[in-house]
């Protein structure tokens, strides 16, 4: 009975170890032959055979990447680029993909336009009840949304525990508390539901 238990410890504490590295490793190789195949495929069909080697396609599209940063970056180009970006989600179905995706890229990646929004607040459930939030949205200007004129409300983003969801509500400001935690670290705790508990206030 003690020889069992002390070999169920042992496969436990292998288990807890190898499941993240697998679980990464398999998400980085998915992530990169997503990647890979983008271009991938295009290669190898423009290519000899004996001219495409494996990961042409990942370096094709980080080429690609930059490339379109740099014309985004350049004043005769970027506005081309804005102007076609413009034409791009007036195509109906596109526009259902591609305008949630770039917004949420810019959200994410657009530091010094965003840093307003991304703040970290405490959400009152019922008495005794909150959950953590993050604010995406203190302004509704221009959305014509008669009951948000009176600018009471905030958007605020509940992240799902163990999940990649997450949904968004309306809040009145007086059901909201600051919290002074960076934004990085509000996700961690609630993603993992609080278990990570190795943050420390600077």
């Amino acid at each position: 009975m003690i020889l069992m238990k002390y070999i169920q410890k042992i496969f436990i504490s292998g288990l807890i170890t190898f499941l993240p590295i697998a679980v990464t490793i398999y998400i980085v190789y998915a992530g990169f032959n997503i990647v890979e195949n983008l271009l991938g495929n295009f290669l190898r069909q423009a290519l000899p055979s004996e001219y495409y080697y494996p990961g042409f396609g990942f370096l094709a599209t980080l080429v690609l990447i930059f490339f379109l940063g740099f014309l985004l970056n350049n004043l005769v180009t970027a506005g081309l680029l804005v102007r076609l970006q413009e034409k791009l989600t007036e195509v109906p179905l596109f526009k259902v993909v591609y305008s949630p995706l770039r917004d949420l890229m810019n959200l994410f990646s657009n530091g010094q336009k965003t840093n307003s929004l991304k703040k970290v607040v405490l959400v009152k459930v019922s008495e005794g009840k909150q959950v953590l939030g993050l604010v995406t949205r203190e302004h509704f200007e221009g959305l014509n949304l008669n009951f948000l004129s009176d600018n009471t409300k905030l958007a605020v983003y509940i992240p799902m525990s163990y999940g990649l969801g997450g949904y968004t509500l309306l809040i009145e400001k007086s059901q909201l508390e600051p919290v002074d935690i960076p934004v990085e670290k509000a996700m961690s705790l609630a993603l993992t539901a609080w278990i990570k508990t190795d943050y420390k206030q600077k």
